[in-house]
């Protein structure tokens, strides 16, 4: 992350161009990450941008998770804002609701940044160029409205944070534990299911981590309920 610089970019469920892109460092690139889902990656692009003022242009690119459309509930938070219940207006994603925003931070949000739609563009070097292009126009505006706008930052209520302590005896799940192992090379998660002596029940492997919860949940509750 440089917080100096003025463009942030979004690869959706793209994570290997995120990586890409960072690896290029086109010039006034502050920071790139993914935003899988509609709900909570919203709340923390929002969040991650109203505490940065100096971000002013917010590009969405790579591919929109299926169901969850975060990249186009984020067009649709910039074009429409949230409602009274804090449902972004006009998503088409299943669960557009921001619990962890208020609605002040919203319209910072909408306020400090211009959302350019990519969507659908896994081209790490196209994504870089778009950004080298934002860079110039931002510094050939800088006395425009458009890309300098003063930005005061909100003071975000802060949350609870916990530190872990030592546990002095541990209860172990009847169920079992699980080891989880993220396989690159195939694109997958592989999650191996064991009893506490160490016995092998069964390997879990997915794309993603919703649906690996939904299987281990099943899993370990057909477990529990045999022992």
């Amino acid at each position: 992350e440089n917080q100096a610089c003025h463009i942030a970019v979004s690869t959706l469920s793209s994570v290997s161009l995120a990586g890409e892109v960072a690896r290029l460092a086109p010039k006034d690139l502050c920071i790139v990450g993914k935003t899988e889902t509609e709900n909570i990656g919203i709340d923390k692009i929002v969040k991650n941008t109203i505490t940065n003022p100096s971000i002013h242009i917010l590009i969405v690119a790579g591919k929109d998770p299926e169901g969850h459309r975060s990249g186009a509930t984020l067009l649709s938070l910039c074009e429409s804002g949230a409602d009274k219940s804090m449902r972004v207006i006009g998503s088409p994603g299943r669960r557009p609701v921001l619990k962890n925003v208020t609605r002040e931070e919203v319209e910072a949000f909408r306020n400090q940044v211009e959302v350019v739609d990519m969507i659908g563009c896994q081209d790490a070097k196209d994504v870089a160029g778009k950004v080298k292009s934002f860079a110039k126009k931002i510094h050939l505006s800088c006395g425009k409205k458009k890309f300098a706008r003063v930005v005061k930052p909100l003071n975000i209520a802060p949350i609870e944070v916990i530190q872990a302590e030592e546990i002095a005896k541990v209860e172990l799940d009847k169920a079992g534990y699980f080891v989880i192992l993220p396989m690159r090379g195939k694109g997958i998660i592989s999650v191996e299911h064991y009893t506490n002596d160490n016995r092998l029940l069964r390997v879990v492997e997915g794309q993603d981590a919703g649906s690996l919860l939904m299987l281990i949940s099943v899993a370990s509750e057909r477990q529990r309920l045999a022992v």
